[in-house]
């Protein structure tokens, strides 16, 4: 039997609703759900909302588009048919509200880590010819109530959260991801990550931290980033540059630093580049000295892909409104929709699926509760020619 013959066997029989969730089983199967759920929630009632159940509706809620808790009480009302398929109980509107205030969020980071995890391995590779792991660090403002959200003030006008993602070029899907109040720099937040030794940094010029850059040399981690206009150096070697390249500059240089331990700082490349297309010029540092100047160029320019992703999940997710005003409950909905997330990447992996994330997503929205073929879904349908039309009108002149 052919593999496409063997996938479409495979899911033919679930609905899409139910096909995700079973996508979620595969991921994650039951008994590891539980296990997670016992481990941090531990003991509780009977007829308590089960852990099983609030993911199932948070995840209706992002793919399906809810505004509102009273909303996802809606939609899983009027297919109470299909709850037997998913597993879960029904869900009313104060048990949603309820879990998501008081059942703690950390669930669902490490359900977001077990999730990565999952992906790694059908993921595919960064385009690049060096096999190390490539990330791009990035934080970006989630704007909210002052009056809902006075906890999480970020200025006198408007309140904030500030979400945190190391995103992993394999695949271009978050490996780590933290949710902050608005003041908090993303300084603090890069280094409650642990990336492997070896692996490629990419970021912008507000991790520009000397002492966390040698922390990351200490460690054999390279990185790759944007000089600050006011650095002050001392140039050690000047390397020779094609004439007439886009290359306009590179040097070995070392910072001239007054701060503490400033003359203990190890010494980095300077690399001056001008735009052929625009025009512009940038100047990038980097702990790596045996790589082209192009090759480094080109590793800055795909931290781009770390604002596309913010972009994607504000268009596409429900992270712009929120359905709880505590602190928990904001948790839990961002990091459920970084999940599911997650769970359309796992999707596209491993069917091997040609539409985009997006397309992904607006088909998954469209035809959540339709009995459909996964891969008849994805796949580009052609009318078929030569069958005949159901109703054909034609004037006849008498």
């Amino acid at each position: 039997m052919s593999r496409k013959h063997s996938i479409n066997r495979r899911f033919k029989p679930w609905l899409i609703l139910t096909l995700c969730c079973h996508k979620c089983l595969k991921m994650i199967p039951r008994h590891e759900f539980e296990k997670l759920a016992n481990m941090v929630d531990g003991k509780v009632r009977a007829t308590a909302l089960s852990r099983w159940s609030q993911f199932v509706a948070l995840t209706v809620g992002q793919l399906s588009g809810r505004q509102s808790l009273r909303d996802i009480e809606s939609c899983l009302a009027s297919q109470c048919h299909l709850h037997y398929h998913l597993g879960t109980q029904p869900v009313s509107k104060s048990e949603l509200s309820r879990a998501n205030e008081q059942r703690d969020a950390k669930f669902y980071t490490q359900l977001f880590q077990l999730l990565y995890q999952r992906c790694t391995h059908h993921a595919p590779r960064h385009g690049f010819r060096f096999k190390h792991k490539l990330f791009s660090l990035e934080g970006s403002l989630l704007n909210a109530s002052m009056k809902l959200f006075s906890w999480a003030d970020y200025n006198r006008k408007k309140a904030a959260f500030k979400l945190h993602v190391w995103l992993d070029h394999d695949g271009l899907i978050p490996c780590f991801a933290q949710v902050t109040e608005g003041r908090v720099s993303e300084n603090e937040q890069a280094r409650a990550f642990d990336a492997p030794r070896g692996s490629v940094l990419v970021f912008v010029m507000g991790y520009n931290n000397y002492r966390w850059h040698k922390t990351l040399i200490d460690k054999g981690i390279y990185w790759t980033t944007r000089i600050r206009g006011n650095a002050k150096y001392k140039v050690l070697e000047r390397r020779d540059t094609a004439p007439n390249s886009a290359v306009t500059s590179d040097k070995i240089i070392k910072y001239s630093s007054k701060q503490r331990d400033g003359d203990k700082l190890n010494p980095i490349r300077r690399i001056g580049y001008r735009d052929l297309e625009t025009g512009r010029h940038y100047v990038f540092i980097t702990n790596h000295f045996d790589w082209s100047a192009q090759t480094i160029a080109d590793i800055y320019k795909q931290r781009w892909q770390v604002e596309l992703f913010f972009k994607w999940i504000k268009q596409n997710l429900k992270i712009k409104t929120f359905i709880g005003n505590s602190k928990n409950a904001v948790l839990t909905q961002i990091l459920a929709a970084l999940c599911v997330y997650l769970l359309i990447a796992f999707m596209k992996f491993q069917s091997k699926l040609s539409p985009s994330m997006q397309q992904i997503a607006r088909l998954l929205h469209t035809n959540l509760f339709s009995k459909r073929d996964l891969i008849g879904l994805f796949q580009k349908l052609k009318p078929d020619k030569y069958s005949p039309p159901q109703m054909m009108l034609s004037l006849v002149r008498r």
